[in-house]
C-alpha cells in the first residue's frame, strides 16, 4: 500500500500524456523529413541524404524512447520517473553516441549533415512542438482542439421547450 501523503510514492493513473505528445513529436519529425533530406542531398549528394535521413531516425527513436521511459516509470512512483528522466537523458545521450561512433567511418555518412541535423532537428522540432502541448493539468499532454459550439437563436429554443409554432 502506498502512502498518499508522500507525492513521490504516487503513481500515475491513467493514459501517459507524454506518449501523446512523443507521437505527435514523431509525426512533425516526419512532415519535415523530406525537407531535410533534400537539403542534405543538395549540399552532399547521396551521403548527405543518407546521413540526414539516418540522424532523423535518431532523433525519432530518442524522443519514442524518451517517451517510454518516462511513461513506464510514471506506472511506478513519481519519484521513478524523475530517475527515469533524469537517467534516461544520460543513457539516451549515450545511445545517440554509440549509433553515430558505429556509422562515422561508413563511406556512406558525412559527419557534418549528421550532427546539423541531430542538433537541429532536436532543438527546432522540440521549439515547434511548444506550440501545441497544454500548459494546465486540466489537460495534460497536447492542447485540445477547439471545437466550435452549435448555437441556437433564443426564439428557436423557445418554440423547442414550449411547443409553439
Amino acid at each position: 500500500m502506498t502512502d498518499v501523503s508522500n507525492p513521490l510514492t504516487q503513481r500515475l493513473e491513467g493514459p501517459a500524456p507524454v506518449m501523446e505528445v512523443a507521437k505527435d513529436l514523431i509525426r512533425r519529425t516526419a512532415l519535415v523529413a523530406p525537407v531535410l533530406i533534400v537539403i542534405g542531398a543538395i549540399f552532399w549528394q547521396s551521403a548527405g541524404a543518407a546521413s540526414v535521413a539516418y540522424a532523423i531516425a535518431i532523433v525519432m527513436v530518442n524522443f519514442l524512447l524518451a517517451a517510454c521511459l518516462l511513461a513506464w516509470a510514471g506506472r511506478i512512483s513519481f519519484a521513478a520517473m524523475g530517475g527515469a528522466a533524469m537517467f534516461g537523458f544520460l543513457l539516451r545521450l549515450g545511445l545517440i553516441f554509440l549509433a553515430v561512433l558505429v556509422v562515422k567511418d561508413a563511406e556512406w555518412v558525412e559527419m557534418l549533415p549528421l550532427g546539423l541535423t541531430l542538433i537541429v532537428a532536436h532543438l527546432g522540432i522540440l521549439f515547434w512542438e511548444m506550440r501545441y502541448i497544454s500548459g494546465t493539468l486540466a489537460h495534460p499532454g497536447l492542447k485540445p482542439t477547439a471545437k466550435l459550439p452549435i448555437h441556437t437563436s433564443s426564439s428557436e429554443s423557445n418554440h423547442e421547450t414550449t411547443g409553439a409554432a
